[in-house]
Formats: C-alpha cells, structure tokens, sequence
C-alpha cells in the first residue's frame, strides 16, 4: 500500500472513530437520561416497532448501497438508479406498514402503537436518499462528513427526544427522538455532499448493481430478521417489561462495540475493495484490524461487566437493575464482534458476496433451533439471551473458515492474533475485582475498578511487548505528524 493510501486510511479510521464516539457517547447521555424518564415498558414498545422499521432499511437498501462503493466504476447515472430504486420500494414498504400497524398493535395487545408505529415507520423514505449519500463519501473515505452530519443529529434528536420526554410524551418521545436522528443526519450529509439525484433510471446498471447486492440483501435480511424474531419472541413470550430490560441490556454493550469495531470496518472494507487482487496485502489488512479491534474492544467489554451493577444503579436507577444480567451477557457476546466483523468484511472486499449468504444461512439455521428451544420448551428469558452467548462462539468458527483459503488465514492463526487481549483482559479484571468488594459508593466503585483495570491492561500491554498497542501508539503519532505538516 502507497505512503498516500496509508494516510487516507489513517485519516479515515480517525474520523470514523471519532464519528462512532461521538454519536454513542452523546446517545449514551441521552438514553441515560430517558431511562429515568421512561419507564421498560416503553422501551419495549419502541423495540418491537423497530423491528418492522429495521427490516424495512434492509430492503430498501437492497444491498445496493454496498455495491456502490465495491464496485470499480460507479458514476452519477449509478446513484440516480439506486436512489429511484430505493425510494420506490421504501413507499411501498411504508403504505405496507401503515396499513397493517393496526393488525400488529393487536397481536402484541397494544392499541396505542398504531400511531407511533406509522410515524416511526417515515425513517424508511428518509433512509432511501440518505443510503446513497453515505455509500458515496464511504467509497471516497470521506468520514469527515459522517463525523459532522452524525455529531450534528445526534445533538439535535437528543434535546428533542429528551423535551418530549420531559413533557409527558412517554413512547413519543422515543419516536421523535427516532426520527429527528435521521432527518437530521439526512440533512447534514446533504448539505456537505454535492449530489443530488436526477431524473435517470438505468435498468441495465440497476441490474448490474443488484447482481451483486442481492446476496447482501439477502444475508441482511437473515441477520435482521433473526435479530427482530428475537425481540419479537421475548415481547410475545414474556412482556414487554422483559424486552425493555433486554433491550436496554443490549443497548451499551453494542454502543460501546460498535463505537470502536464500527470505526475499523468501514475503513477496512474500502481499503481491501481498492486492493483485493494482492492477497497478501489484504492478509495483511485484515490480520491488522483483527488485531487493533480486538485489543480495544475486549477490555472494553471486561471492564463493562465488571461495573454493570454499579453503573446500572448509578446511571440508570433502581428500576432497571433486572437489565445487569443481560448486559453481561451482551458484553460476552459484543467482545467476540471483531472476529465476526472481521472476517466478514475480508470476504466482502474481496468480492465474494455468495460466501457471506452461505455463512448467514448456516449461522442462523443453529441460531434458530437454539433460540426457539430457548424460548418455548425452557421458557426462560435468561437462557434464551444465554444462548446468543452460544452461537456468538460458534459463529466465530464459521466466520473464519472460509479465509483459510480466500486470503491464507485461518482460524488457528486468528486465535493467535486474539489470545493476548483476552488473556490480559481476564488478568487486569482479576486485579480489579476485589476493588468491588469494598463496599464503597457506586460512582467510586465503578471509576476505581474502570481505572485499575486501564492501568494494569497497559502495564500487561508493555510488559508483554503487545504489537496492537505499539501499533496504535505508532499510527497516533503519524496521525499527528501529518496533520502538522499538512498546517
């Protein structure tokens, strides 16, 4: 990869990180300050509509925003078809939902979704335009502009959802909040991205790019439906007292996830897109991101689990400490994300799409068999979250085998490359355990075993010559030289 290449990507993993900070750091306050206005139930609520809204952005996305930025030439008449295509099915998608919100409420025994639902349901028309607008600055490593627009939303759907909340709006103000994060952020990108669609239709490009995004849709649908069955099942089986604290259990882990794994995916996926005819050097990108994303983001799980109790009263209140034991369990499964996101992304890059199907067929057929005996012949909540735990560890396995032989890295390598944050992990927590078990106020405990934690991660780190980390201080220091230079 050239000296420029490296920069670009740099500059980009900085911005996206900082983007994917930002957003889940402000997100984060706002959901701190909602949980205590709002009570689980209305959470759940909002976590069964989201389900119908989240499969709807799936297929109007239609993998087609993917394909846009894989694709080698893509152009302004690719754009215009893909939006066209996008805001037609999401029309049609969004009179579905309007219409049929009345037969859901009634299902789930909740006549006062109807409305909320239908509103909520506006992010589909929304999302159409804005899927092209991040495909484009994704393709051209523009992750500045999604640091701005993100920033910018977040801010703005935080100070009205959390206004509605205090005024009494209850499960509205979960939908304003929704909606107002994806207006906004539509807005912001479009302010700072020069597209705009025009009044073309290709159907022969549209083709070429669903030739190759419909295994993507495919496979998203698979992903989001197996994730929405679930809610589905606890809201149905259970409550929606029981999805709320799920929900909620589930809601910190994955930010704190998806802020640092979320940062490097992104970036790898273009990098290894413009490289992915030199298999070395995609070995290489892959083995690096593996690498820097578990080190961060398995520490970061530990010590998440460590002070969930604590944290959870402090921030959260008494109401909500029955979501602890479903934190822990997300941490669990969020700390082995780098793994799966990893290899995923080495098999989209390289253009391979038809193996990312396969696996998502594969990984859900077991998923399934465990979920439903989880939920209908064990009927217990905590073994049914349990069991993500389950297929987490196997999917890992499932994940990494087809790169044994698409770029030369197999799972035994892989384990190699992730062994060092998880054993030093497991020992900086042991170190700070026993700080809980003085009975000290929630804020000390939490930040004492945090920072005890930190600090003996990275004495472990130093003591044991860690690469990741020698490799973050290296690439820190870069970052820093270049913007120098570039004043």
């Amino acid at each position: 990869m050239s000296a420029l290449a490296k920069s670009n990507v740099i500059s980009s993993l900085f911005w996206k990180l900082f983007e994917k900070g930002g957003r889940a750091v402000v997100e984060l306050l706002v959901q701190i300050i909602m949980a205590r206005l709002l009570v689980p139930e209305e959470f759940g609520a909002l976590a069964i509509m989201l389900v119908f809204v989240n499969v709807g952005n799936v297929i109007v996305q239609s993998g087609l925003n993917t394909a846009l930025v894989q694709v080698p030439d893509v152009g302004g008449r690719d754009c215009s078809t893909v939006f066209w295509l996008s805001l037609g099915v999401s029309l049609v998608l969004y009179v579905a939902v309007f219409a049929c919100a009345p037969l859901f409420a009634s299902f789930y025994a909740m006549p006062h979704i109807v409305w909320p639902l239908r509103a909520l349901a506006l992010v589909l028309v929304v999302n159409s335009f804005n899927a092209v607008q991040v495909a484009i600055v994704q393709r051209a490593l523009e992750f500045r502009k999604v640091f701005n627009a993100t920033i910018a939303s977040v801010a703005v759907s935080g100070v009205l959802g959390v206004a509605s909340a205090l005024a009494g709006a209850g499960l509205w103000a979960l939908v304003v909040q929704q909606l107002a994060y994806q207006i906004a952020n539509c807005a912001a990108l479009a302010l700072q991205v020069r597209w705009r669609p025009r009044a073309i239709f290709d159907a022969g490009r549209a083709w070429r790019l669903f030739s190759f995004g419909w295994k993507l849709l495919a496979s998203g649908l698979l992903d989001q439906g197996y994730q929405s069955l679930s809610d589905l099942i606890i809201g149905k089986q259970f409550s929606a007292g029981s999805l709320g604290l799920v929900s909620q259990g589930k809601k910190y882990p994955m930010a704190v996830g998806s802020m640092l794994d979320g940062a490097i995916q992104p970036v790898m996926l273009s990098a290894v897109s413009r490289v992915q005819d030199d298999i070395t050097c995609v070995k290489r990108l892959v083995r690096r991101a593996l690498k820097t994303s578990t080190y961060l983001i398995v520490p970061s799980m530990v010590a998440f689990a460590l002070v969930a109790e604590p944290l959870v009263r402090l921030l959260l209140g008494e109401q909500w400490l029955g979501c602890v034991p479903f934190l822990q369990m997300y941490c669990f499964v969020y700390a082995l994300l780098p793994i799966h996101t990893t290899n995923l992304q080495a098999i989209n890059g390289v253009g391979r799409s038809d193996l990312f199907l396969g696996l998502e067929l594969v990984k859900k057929a077991y998923g399934l068999v465990v979920m439903l005996f989880a939920a209908f012949v064990l009927r217990d909540i905590y073994f049914l979250v349990g069991s993500y735990m389950l297929t987490a560890v196997v999917g890992t396995f499932v994940n990494a085998w087809p790169n044994r032989k698409i770029i030369g890295y197999s799972y035994a390598e892989q384990i190699r490359d992730i062994c060092p944050a998880f054993l030093l992990a497991a020992a900086s927590a042991a170190v700070a355990f026993p700080v809980g078990l003085l009975a000290l106020p929630d804020l000390v405990t939490a930040a004492l075993q945090v920072a005890v934690m930190a600090v003996a991660y990275l004495i472990l780190s130093r003591l044991f010559k860690v690469e990741a980390l020698s490799y973050l201080l290296n690439t820190a220091q870069e970052l820093v030289s270049s913007r120098k230079a570039a004043r």
